[in-house]
Parts: C-alpha cells; structure tokens; sequence
C-alpha cells in the first residue's frame, strides 16, 4: 500500500492546562494530548481521508504506548514509529494566555527519541512512492535525525510533492546560524517550502513575505508559503502569488495552527486544487485549530472547514 502523506519528524504529550489565563505554577487541571509537529500534519491530513504514516521513535514507557495508541485512534499508520528504550518519551507544557501569548516548555533531556532516527532503518522504497513526503527543520538539528533526514529528501529525489516544514525552534539549537546552513542543505531536495515569517529569516535571511519567497524559489523551490499571522499567507509558485487574508475567529490556543494548516495543505495539493482554493482551504484549518485548545485531537475534517469558509471547496 502507498500512502498519500508519509511525515517525519518530532513526537511527544503535550500536557496543556485546563484553565486559561493561569501560570504552570497555579494550574490544577491539565489535559494529555498526542503532539509534536511531523505528526500532527499527519493526523490533520488523515482528517480528510488521507492515508498517512509518520516516521519517528518515541522511548519504551507508558507516554510511548499512548502515542502509539492514539496515532491509531487518528488514523495514522504507526509502523515507522520505533521505541528508544534508554530514552524517555518526551513532553511539552504551554501556558495559555490568549489572545497571544502561549509559553511552550519542552521537556526533551538527555534527548529526545525522534533525533535517534537512523537512515538504515528508513522504508525508501515508501517514502519515494509517497504522495506527500513531509519533513521539519527540527529533524535537522541533531545526528542521526540530521542525516536520516537528508538521505530520505535525496533517495526520493523531489518526486511527487516533497515539503520542508521550516519549523525552528531556537531551544533546539545552539545558533540561528548553525539553523540556516542544514536548512540550506535541505531546501535544494524539496519542492514545498513552509515557514512562518521568523522561519523564512532563518533559513533565508529574509522577514518580508515577497522576497521571502523569491530567495526560496532561488534554491529550487517550487511553491513557498509564508505564514505572516494577523496579516494571513502569502504563497509564490513562481509565475503565481496568492495571499489570503486571516479569517474573524476567537483565539484559544494557537499552538497547533501551523500543523493544521500543513495538512490541509497536503490534502489540497494531492487534490490538485487551484493554489488559491488550497491556500483558503488551509487556511481556514489553521484558524479553527487555533480556535481550540488542542492540538492533534482539534484537527478539523473537510465539514467544518467548509462551514467556517461559508462556500463550497471541491474535495479530492
């Protein structure tokens, strides 16, 4: 079986607070999420009928047998997800303080199983015959993730729809510096780039949308999407730009909004919409993510995200 969206990339619980407004240190009541970027993209596609598997490894304790359990309650394919039994799964806090503020604290020490990803453990012959293949500029910050992740985007050789999530997290690195050059490795086997605005200065050196995209197209790129937050998306396919407006929404928690957007993203480009119908159509996802308190578990299906766009979109 091939599957629509392989992703690779981080795992873990995310442990979010019940009560809003509340510092850690006063919280009482938290409620326990799957979470981690890579997969939750493939939980957000298999929201659409998508058959999607993840690659990564999570450690050999009950948060490992959760996550397991939960990717399979979503749908996605477990397979590729391996333990490291000396590693403890991590998990990650936010604090929520709406309308934008949300502290993030990552429990990943010593290190987090999802960097043990080895290249002689990857399904090759899978991830070329993908639809989608999905991977994070977070996978690239330590070995052996950094050359697992490398060896995949070259084996599959820009076939079909292959996405780098640009995806910096500053705690994961030891310099912005250090960030840019692995994503400059990676960014000439993709044909999707996705950033936020302080992504794009990372791997580009670039904060304004438009030359954003133009560096991205210079190394290869065939689409790039630039999220710029209350200012909406920008996307560039070469001859063709697209910008979408932020849609009216009451923000709860915007934690999980990137990673809806991805997926829808992935849905609406294996359906082959017109660039602008996919942008919208991820778009709106994201809002109704960030509407919620959730992550994996706030994924929309293709429903709800018509509903909040008020118009019909044409499904694969």
């Amino acid at each position: 079986m091939n599957f629509d969206v392989i992703t690779m990339g981080r795992i873990g619980v995310d442990v979010y607070p019940l009560q809003t407004g509340v510092s850690l240190r006063d919280v009482t009541t938290f409620g326990k999420y799957l979470g981690g970027s890579a997969t939750n993209v493939a939980v957000a596609a298999a929201r659409y009928g998508r058959r999607t598997a993840v690659i990564t490894r999570t450690g050999q304790d009950p948060f490992g047998e959760f996550l397991h359990d939960a990717l399979r309650r979503f749908g996605v394919d477990d397979r590729y997800v391996t333990v490291v039994p000396d590693l403890p799964t991590p998990v990650t806090f936010c604090e929520i303080f709406p309308p934008d503020h949300f502290p993030i604290y990552f429990y990943r020490q010593p290190k987090a199983p999802d960097l043990e990803i080895n290249t002689d453990e990857l399904d090759l012959a899978a991830i070329k015959a993908a639809g989608v293949f999905w991977v994070t500029g977070t996978g690239l910050c330590q070995e052996p993730s950094r050359s697992a992740t490398l060896a995949a985007l070259k084996a599959r050789n820009k076939a079909g729809i292959t996405v780098l999530d640009l995806d910096y997290r500053p705690m994961f690195w030891p310099s912005r510096a250090e960030a840019r050059h692995w994503v400059q490795q990676a960014l000439p086997h993709v044909t999707v780039a996705v950033g936020n605005l302080d992504e794009c200065a990372t791997a580009v050196g670039e904060t304004d949308p438009l030359r954003a995209t133009q560096a991205l197209h210079r190394f290869g790129v065939d689409l790039a999407v630039v999220k710029q937050g209350p200012e909406g998306v920008m996307a560039s396919a070469m001859t063709r730009l697209v910008g979408v407006a932020p849609l009216d929404i009451t923000l709860v928690n915007d934690l999980g909004a990137g990673d809806a957007f991805g997926g829808a993203l992935c849905h609406g480009l294996l359906a082959d919409w017109p660039l602008a119908d996919t942008i919208r159509f991820a778009n709106a996802a994201g809002a109704l993510v960030a509407s919620r308190l959730a992550c994996a578990d706030a994924m929309p299906d293709a429903a709800e995200v018509r509903s909040l766009l008020g118009e019909d979109v044409a499904d694969a």
